[in-house]
């Protein structure tokens, strides 16, 4: 290949259209230049643009003439320019020998050495599913889908439309001229092929919605380990995708699942929620009853055993004055029972006459109402 590039990859040759400054190599294009008829043809024209023809050229200016001609034809000849965004591979014969830098560089003129000029530091683009110009990507008629491209099957048997752009540079400028034939197109394939595996091994709700930075991902790390292999000398930089949808055909049956999920997803959140509302409170309930049980079965033990103990030390008093216990016991009991009725007490003692009267309920209703006056 580097054989059938006359020009010599941005060298001194490149001009006109036999591609020499000179005008056409003699004897056509897979002939060697010939130095001799360079200088002939150079001769020729000075003599014409020196009046009354210049005369021979056997003396000093035609000797210095002759120098600085082949001073030019030897810069041109041996020296070759290296643009900032361009490396110089310098090809020996067809053969691979070194890199020149950005700058003017020297090299053997063709067929000796050819140097191709790569542009390492430009960030390509490439399109999968989608052709338009990146200026025109606002309006949607700039851009025109390329459905045998975008249509990929999911893992789940669905088919999803994926558009999305590759953006890659040249990371190893030999093994990006002589290993593949066609980069860009490379590039192009394994993406395509990329993105239908990583789309092939998922669900298709995923990858319309959380895990488009997940996919994106993984395009990528996959492109780069397969473009590796081949050795092509070309990095991905990033993967975008563009537009990832159902096909046009059923996407507003797709788009009604989509919302019946949704409805699906918001009852169960709110089923969720009422969950996480109610099952604290009746914890709490329940808890709440078992204390109050447990505080009432403690009441009811400690006053049993209150009653016990209280019962056996009256017996043990009963034991040492039966007679006097008895009777404390009558009057307690009298207490509690005759404590909150009215009484009338009589004196059998005191005649027959007018009956002794003593009206303890009066002064029981009259004792509280004195005793609220006293508070205020």
């Amino acid at each position: 290949m580097p054989w059938s590039n006359q020009s010599g990859g941005g060298s001194g040759w490149k001009g006109g259209p036999g591609g020499g400054p000179w005008g056409p190599r003699p004897g056509g294009p897979g002939q060697q230049p010939d130095l001799e008829e360079f200088l002939r043809r150079g001769q020729d024209r000075i003599r014409q643009a020196i009046p009354g023809g210049g005369g021979s050229f056997g003396g000093p200016l035609g000797i210095a003439l002759a120098l600085v001609l082949i001073a030019v034809v030897g810069f041109f000849g041996f020296t070759v320019r290296v643009n900032p965004e361009e490396l110089g591979v310098v090809l020996r014969f067809g053969k691979f020998v070194r890199l020149l830098p950005p700058g003017l560089n020297f090299r053997w003129p063709y067929p000796v050495e050819v140097v191709e000029l790569p542009k390492v530091t430009r960030v390509n683009r490439i399109e999968i599913g989608m052709r338009g110009s990146a200026e025109n990507r606002e309006t949607a008629a700039a851009v025109r889908d390329v459905p045998e491209e975008s249509l990929m099957l999911t893992g789940d048997e669905n088919i999803v439309d994926v558009d999305f752009v590759v953006f890659w540079r040249i990371s190893d400028a030999p093994k990006f001229l002589f290993n593949i034939q066609d980069p860009e197109a490379t590039v192009k394939d394994v993406a395509e092929s990329s993105m239908r595996e990583i789309v092939g091994q998922s669900d298709i709700e995923p990858i319309l919605t959380e895990a488009r930075a997940k996919t994106e991902a993984a395009v990528q790390q996959l492109m780069q380990k397969v473009l590796d292999s081949y050795g092509a000398g070309v990095q991905i930089i990033q993967v975008q995708l563009q537009k990832v949808d159902p096909p046009a055909q059923v996407i507003d049956a797709f788009r009604d699942v989509q919302a019946a999920r949704a409805d699906q997803e918001r009852l169960q959140n709110e089923a969720q929620a009422y969950a996480n509302r109610i099952i604290p409170e009746a914890k709490g309930e329940a808890e709440k009853i078992l204390q109050a049980a447990q505080g009432y079965r403690d009441k009811v033990v400690a006053e049993s055993k209150g009653e016990a103990d209280r019962f056996l030390k009256i017996y043990q008093q009963y034991k040492l004055a039966p007679d006097v216990t008895r009777q404390r016991m009558y009057l307690e009991t009298m207490e509690q029972v005759l404590g909150g009725t009215d009484k009338v007490i009589l004196d059998n003692k005191a005649g027959s006459g007018v009956v002794p009267y003593l009206p303890l309920s009066e002064l029981t209703k009259k004792a509280p109402a004195s005793a609220e006056e006293g508070k205020q």
